[in-house]
């Protein structure tokens, strides 16, 4: 049985919205508080999910699925170069490791949006601690894994036009 555009869409938010659960649990129940990498990769997932409902909801023609397809892979792909900074960052030494900086909500506060966003990419000490795995992978790799996941969703509705 082929899957439908529809279902497509509607598998993609929800494994959005169980990733994001996910990330809420482990902040609040376990205790691991995200870095502004993490909530960049978030606001992606959210993005990807908030598209993938609306084109759920919406039922689209051939010509709205090209586009809920086309801006869910945008998402997926600003997420898959936030995620892969990240992975990076965990995978460097010890001594190379940038020192750890401000929040997100301060940065963003402090430093119009043409500063703040080279200093959030650039990532920080807290950025490369690996605070959980899962089957060897840390959560920044799992969300490039997911990532690719998504992109490959959208680009399977893309294929059945």
């Amino acid at each position: 049985m082929a899957l439908k555009p529809r279902m497509i869409f509607a598998l993609m938010f929800l494994a959005c919205a169980g990733l994001i659960g996910f990330a809420l649990y482990l902040q609040y129940a376990k205790g691991l508080e995200p870095c502004p990498l993490c909530i960049l990769q978030r606001y992606a997932f959210v993005g990807i999910g908030l598209v993938a409902l609306i084109a759920t909801l919406h039922n689209p023609g051939k010509a709205a699925q090209a586009i809920y397809s086309f801006l869910s892979v945008l998402f997926a792909l600003g997420g898959l170069i936030v995620a892969g900074r990240h992975v990076w960052l965990e995978q460097l030494p010890k001594d190379q490791v940038p020192a750890c900086g401000p929040g997100l909500d301060f940065i963003l506060d402090a430093f119009p949006l043409n500063k703040a966003l080279p200093m959030i990419f650039k990532g920080s000490g807290e950025c490369a601690e690996v605070g959980w795995r899962f089957i060897g992978l840390s959560i920044s790799e799992w969300a490039f894994v997911w990532f690719v996941l998504l992109a490959m969703g959208a680009f399977l509705v893309m294929r059945k036009r």
